[in-house]
């Protein structure tokens, strides 16, 4: 199930979210020019890159780098790694999600507070994840621990709105309304289970799937929304036009 749009009237511009979308495709595009559009032309590049500012959760457990020193404290990598990813169908992902969720969440918090609220969950999420991964040499980069917060934050700000999902089962594709309850539920849902089935594993990075960074900023998300949620925003479908409002 991948979401296309909520139902949701578009309260103020987003300009913090789209802010946030472009600095993560701009960064990308910069990771690109290092290593193709595959990150894979210069490796040496792409790797050194990754390796100075993305999160590699040992570092943290040993307090120093484990390659070249780098110019930087260790710590800042938690903010740096939230706009960096590791492919195109990576990036692509996170920020559909960003773009269909996000600027609700938005314009409820208002736009320095949802900054901060995002920002904040993202850094949550990367410390869950060196937590649960203390021993790991793998660089770990991406903006879906921020953007669990932002789900968290949307689940209980609108419950109930509608999101146009596009369901894919073998050649059978269609696209329906799902409760952001339900469908962001399920999510949650299969991130806890592989996350308690990842335990296991030596990195507990399965797949290159930081669930555990998912699950940290989720949790993040959930308590934070209500220390900066503002007033009630009503849900009306797009297109909508009430001249009282």
């Amino acid at each position: 199930m991948i979401p296309i749009s909520d139902v949701n009237y578009r309260a103020r511009f987003p300009f913090v979210n789209l802010t946030l979308i472009a600095i993560n495709i701009l960064v990308y595009i910069y990771e690109v020019s290092l290593g193709g559009i595959n990150l894979t032309a210069n490796t040496a590049s792409i790797e050194a890159f990754f390796t100075r500012w993305a999160v590699i959760p040992v570092e943290y457990t040993l307090g120093r780098d484990i390659g070249a020193p780098s110019p930087h404290p260790v710590f800042i990598t938690l903010f740096t790694a939230m706009f960096m990813h590791g492919g195109l169908l990576h990036i692509a992902g996170n920020m559909l999600y960003l773009w269909v969720f996000g600027d609700n969440v938005e314009a409820n918090m208002g736009h320095v507070k949802y900054l901060i609220f995002y920002l904040a969950c993202g850094i949550i999420a990367g410390i869950t994840h060196i937590l649960f991964n203390r021993l790991s040499p793998i660089p770990s980069v991406g903006a879906s621990g921020a953007i669990a917060g932002v789900l968290a934050a949307y689940l209980v700000l609108f419950p109930r709105a509608n999101i146009r999902t596009l369901v894919i089962f073998f050649y059978f594709i269609t696209t329906t309304y799902i409760p952001a309850l339900i469908l962001i539920g399920i999510w949650i849902l299969l991130q806890v289970f592989q996350g308690i089935a990842d335990l296991g594993a030596p990195t507990a990075q399965t797949g290159g799937v930081a669930v555990w960074a998912h699950i940290g900023g989720f949790v993040a998300g959930l308590i934070l929304v209500f220390l900066f949620r503002g007033r009630e925003v009503k849900v009306r479908p797009r297109g909508y036009y009430d001249p009282r409002l």
